[in-house]
């Protein structure tokens, strides 16, 4: 198990937060997400040997662009 850190934009409330939170679940190998509104920013736990570029991508097909932190 990998733990990868994002930065999201574009979120504004708890809404947000469901969305980013159900796109990012549906990404295969992931098994546990955690979503912080005021920070922007989520944790992500999983299997990310095929690379992290699947969670970026889904949530800026859903409208909150982000990017892994380093």
């Amino acid at each position: 198990m990998e733990t990868i850190n994002l930065s999201i934009t574009g979120m504004t409330c708890g809404n947000c937060v469901k969305h980013v939170e159900k796109a990012l679940r549906g990404v295969a190998g992931v098994t546990e997400v955690e979503v912080d509104l005021a920070a922007g920013a989520a944790r992500v736990v999983g299997d990310f040997s095929k690379g992290t570029a699947a969670l970026t991508d889904v949530l800026d097909e859903e409208g909150y662009p982000a990017q892994v932190k380093k």
